[in-house]
């Protein structure tokens, strides 16, 4: 990705460096908690609903359509 630097190596929203911690940051949050969504899908995966198997957004299909959609509370 391309970046605007300033002289004073500034970028528009801070520092050069805070801006690479930033998107570091944000990339191993996304990362981890997709490796927690995939643990949980798993871990569900023999788990069914009254008409079928789960889903990852809870939604329910019936052949191929989309039925329902619930909300799961943890």
């Amino acid at each position: 990705m391309l970046t605007v630097v300033n002289a004073d190596s500034s970028t528009p929203n801070g520092s050069l460096i805070d801006e690479i911690v930033r998107e570091g940051a944000r990339r191993m949050l996304a990362a981890a908690l997709e490796a927690e969504v995939n643990s949980y899908i798993a871990e569900l995966a023999g788990e069914r609903g009254g008409d079928g198997p789960l889903v990852r957004a809870g939604a329910r299909f019936k052949r191929g359509e989309l039925v329902e959609r619930e909300e799961w509370a943890a």
